[in-house]
């Protein structure tokens, strides 16, 4: 039986929590759930969202599924997804996006991967006050994490049978910081003669995926970027509610929705676990346990193609409701 870290969050999370907790139940699958608590509702008990309690029970297990954790906007406290990735050293952040079945969007045949560089650049959240008027953000771009997120995402492409990796930065402008970024993905990818390169700036990439995302296959960005982009592509498969992440390192694992923690909907049995629940399918895959992840994958796609599914993506079920027909699916 594996062991697995899972942080319920807060908002919405502890319900989406909890249905794919009864669905990996209900597949058989031997997981031993460690539950940690973090965001908001801690605070006030422990005077920070991420005690060290959630850091060392990661540690511990190697692995973990993170329900959504709130951050405040302007204020309070840092944010937890943010510590996590510098305290575990989760560098590399992996966001696929693809077409769900009944799932109805612009585009069909949207099959891409965002690989987004987790540890640096402004959204390390490197801030100062200058003075009263003035507050300055500082952008840094290393060689060695450059190096290691762009050797991961052709790593990706060739374990995952996917033909381009294309680098997306805005080294037009930002000459040293970004050109370091894309100089390093030009010496990185010369080890992969078998994977195609393609290189291009951030602002013409968003406008291409808005007109023809079926022209991507991996992208690779710097941390910025790569938080914007993802949240695009999301939009292009039917909205957060169904995007998936994953947070890798060289040693821990951690695998989470792209979406927050939905405050205004928190109790009120609408929330949607698909992309907890695919998240949660990709660290089956992780641990090696692909048997269970395609029961459970198939559970929910039989799910979704018979038109059962929540508001957000155009049905009616409540979350307790698409949860049920779900593990009714598993065969």
């Amino acid at each position: 039986m594996k062991r697995v870290t899972l942080i319920n969050g807060d908002g919405i999370g502890p319900e989406i929590s909890d249905a794919v907790m009864k669905i990996f139940t209900a597949s058989g699958v031997e997981i031993e759930w460690e539950i940690q608590t973090a965001g908001e509702n801690v605070i006030a008990y422990e005077g920070t969202p991420l005690p060290n309690r959630v850091i060392e029970s990661i540690k511990r297990n190697k692995v973990a599924l993170k329900a959504p954790v709130t951050t405040p906007i302007g204020k309070g406290f840092r944010s937890v997804n943010v510590q996590l990735r510098k305290e575990l050293d989760l560098y590399a952040n992996i966001r696929p996006c693809k077409n769900l079945p009944s799932v109805k969007t612009r585009f069909d045949n949207v099959d891409l991967v965002v690989v987004r560089e987790n540890t640096e650049d402004l959204y390390a959240g490197i801030e100062r006050q200058v003075d009263e008027n003035t507050a300055e953000s500082i952008k840094v771009i290393t060689k060695k994490a450059s190096e290691r997120i762009c050797r991961f995402a052709f790593e990706y492409a060739v374990k995952n049978g996917r033909k381009e990796v294309c680098v997306v930065t805005k080294a037009n402008i930002m000459k040293l910081s970004d050109g370091l970024f894309l100089d390093t993905y030009r010496k990185v990818s010369e080890d992969y003669p078998t994977i195609k390169k393609r290189e291009i700036l951030v602002d013409n990439l968003c406008m291409q995926l808005v007109q023809d995302p079926t022209r991507f296959d991996v992208l690779v960005l710097p941390n910025l970027y790569g938080d914007i982009v993802s949240d695009l592509t999301a939009g292009l498969i039917g909205g957060l509610g169904v995007a998936q992440g994953a947070n890798i390192g060289l040693d821990c694992a951690v695998f989470e929705p792209v979406h927050g923690s939905a405050p205004d909907i928190k109790g009120q049995n609408k929330a949607n676990p698909t992309a907890l629940l695919l998240s949660g399918i990709e660290m089956l895959k992780y641990l090696n346990e692909f048997d269970y992840a395609q029961k459970i994958e198939k559970a929910l796609f039989k799910t979704l193609q018979s038109g059962i599914c929540t508001v957000d993506i155009g049905g009616h079920a409540t979350t307790t409701e698409f949860t049920d027909a779900i593990i009714k699916n598993l065969v």
